[in-house]
């Protein structure tokens, strides 16, 4: 699983280490290819297995019904392979365009997945959650949280 956050500085070529943890789970579930797409004001990356599921049940939706339509259209549209090299990824530079994301990072480990984010936007959207949080609990109750 992927856990814990932690800051990062692309190189010049868009290029991304990624934490040992991260690593790690990845090298036990025999990965070596990353997925990244555009989610909202960041990147998701989900290991190349957990993607090929999603894209499955994607494939299954609705062809006429309009939610089916824009979640492909944005978020399955925008994957990108990323072949995991000397423990780093190259972040392509239309994801990085479109998420905003220059120089400096956040990797947010999101159980199945994980977040990078610009540096500033994720301080600005964690103070937000940290601020909403007791309110989203009854939210989470249902999911038995």
């Amino acid at each position: 699983m992927f856990r814990g956050r932690s800051s990062h500085t692309l190189d010049d070529k868009g290029r991304l280490i990624i934490p040992a943890r991260f690593m790690d789970y990845l090298n036990s579930k025999g990965e070596d290819t990353l997925v990244l797409t555009n989610y909202e004001d960041c990147l998701w990356g989900f290991p190349k297995t957990t993607w090929e599921k999603l894209e499955e049940k994607a494939a299954s939706l609705p062809l006429f019904q309009p939610a089916a339509i824009a979640y492909q259209r944005f978020f399955i549209s925008g994957a990108e392979y990323c072949q995991i090299k000397n423990g780093k990824i190259t972040i392509p530079y239309e994801l990085r365009k479109l998420a905003g994301i220059d120089r400096d990072v956040m990797l947010v480990g999101a159980t199945l997945r994980f977040e990078i984010w610009d540096k500033g936007k994720w301080e600005e959207s964690f103070n937000n959650i940290k601020r909403d949080f007791k309110t989203m609990q009854s939210e989470l109750n249902q999911f038995g949280i």
